[in-house]
């Protein structure tokens, strides 16, 4: 069954056809965005390894940014969605969504028939060569996986469909490239933080190789892409940036609190998933560490593995009655919880697979409350976050230190105050996303130009 526009219909999951309700409860209709300022028609295929998801707003961000600048966008995910709440702009997401097969063996008829289609494409023999050198270096299941979901891809997308683009560098490329392959299209990628740094390195080099091009989320980033690519310009920086509309500056001042008594008991706010690169561990051992008579207490929002893991130290450090858990939380009680805080504590690490952070989004979101920020000098961190001017850098897997530094600022609010204004002058003047997004409109545009003078290889 196909949908209006062409696009095999999505399984019944709640989500399927939320993008063009989203049209119509906005007053618009699908094809409304198409613009006369974009140069050229067509469609923008995403690949995305799951969609949506409340810990990726910053993609939804960025896809919806593109819509409004005229750019037509087909959203393809690897998986089904898991979270229980959606964040409000992906329910202003115009673009249809169709969910590839998670796993082949749960659709074995889609993925027969995709594969019978595929095999009289053009592009299939260079195509699977591509897999089956990958396969022999990563003998796994996902590999095998990802090629399959390839060829659900490029049998199904429908001819409107002139470029494809990944969001991620790992799984969600390979999809891409390969189905890029077999449909005779260019591809391009946006990578980020896990993607870039737990991959082996003939992957890196091989993908952005393959690619029109590549962008990234910091200049760190794309200083370790530049070094693999033999065409190191096509590597470009482009930061996710903060929307001020849906993280409008407060209004009212902060209390002065400053951790002497209950009373001015200092709130202090950790935001992110319960993994190992986050440092909410340290971020533990550090709070037991803080003297006695400083009062305090810590909200972190977020799902993650370890949650309970950390809920248990918690526990064994005594600490279980001053930490509140709220899991993953929408935007409306983030956004609150950001303007409720005194204090925004993110201890970033390398996590021992070679994990990090890019530039954690949740950092430019407190910034724009004007909450004072700690945090690490890890990947592109320094980028926003100057050292005693913008925020407090502490090294990593350091409770000692970051204890230290809890204990300053939880005394001196006229510090977090001036820390506070200055770092959310530097997000808002510098991080915007409106400057971002027109970047990446016009690399699309670019994109979509070139496609019509490249048909693609259909049968």
């Amino acid at each position: 069954m196909l949908t209006s526009r062409g696009y095999p219909a999505a399984p019944a999951t709640g989500y399927a056809h939320r993008s063009a309700a989203a049209a119509k409860s906005h007053g618009m209709r699908l094809n409304d965005i198409r613009n006369d300022a974009r140069p050229a028609p067509g469609t923008i295929a995403v690949v995305l390894k799951g969609y949506p998801r409340l810990s990726e707003a910053f993609i939804a961000q960025e896809l919806r940014a593109l819509e409004q600048r005229g750019i037509d966008l087909a959203l393809y995910s690897l998986r089904h969605p898991s979270d229980r709440s959606v964040h409000p702009i992906h329910d202003e997401i115009v673009a249809p969504v169709v969910y590839l097969p998670e796993y082949l063996h749960d659709e074995p008829a889609r993925v027969w028939r995709a594969w019978r289609r595929a095999r009289s494409l053009p592009g299939y023999r260079e195509a699977r060569a591509a897999w089956r050198r990958d396969l022999v270096r990563d003998p796994s299941r996902n590999r095998i996986r990802r090629f399959g979901q390839a060829l659900v891809l490029a049998a199904e997308m429908p001819a409107q469909i002139v470029h494809l683009h990944a969001h991620f560098l790992h799984t969600p490329a390979s999809v891409a490239r390969y189905a890029a392959l077999l449909r005779g299209l260019a591809w391009s990628c946006s990578a980020h933080a896990k993607d870039i740094w737990t991959i082996p390195e003939w992957e890196k080099r091989e993908k952005i190789d393959a690619s029109a091009w590549v962008t990234t989320c910091t200049e760190l980033n794309v200083q370790h892409l530049r070094s693999l690519a033999a065409d190191a310009p096509k590597i470009e920086l482009n930061y996710h940036g903060i929307d001020t509309r849906r993280f409008p500056a407060p209004a009212n001042t902060r209390p002065m609190r400053d951790g002497r008594d209950t009373e001015s008991s200092v709130s202090l706010l950790a935001v992110g998933r319960a993994v190992e690169k986050k440092g909410f561990d340290d971020l533990l051992d550090a709070l037991a560490k803080i003297p006695g008579g400083v009062h305090w207490h810590l909200t972190h929002l977020g799902g993650g593995p370890l949650l309970d893991q950390l809920k248990a130290q918690a526990q064994t450090l005594g600490l279980a009655d001053r930490v509140e858990w709220r899991g993953a939380q929408p935007q409306a009680a983030l956004l609150d919880a950001y303007r409720n805080a005194d204090l925004f504590v993110l201890p970033c690490r390398v996590a021992d697979d070679g994990d990090r952070d890019g530039l954690p989004n949740v950092l430019l979101e407190a910034q724009s409350q004007k909450l004072a920020c700690i945090s690490t000098p890890v990947s592109g961190i320094p980028e926003l976050i100057e050292d005693g001017t913008t925020g407090v850098l502490v090294p990593p897997r350091s409770p000692e230190t970051l204890a230290a530094t809890l204990t300053r600022l939880i005394g001196d609010p006229k510090l977090r105050g001036r820390l506070g204004e200055a770092g959310y002058a530097r997000t808002t003047q510098h991080f915007s996303m409106e400057g971002g997004a027109d970047r990446l409109a016009e690399r699309f545009a670019a994109s979509l130009a070139a496609a019509v003078r490249v048909p693609s290889q259909t049968s």
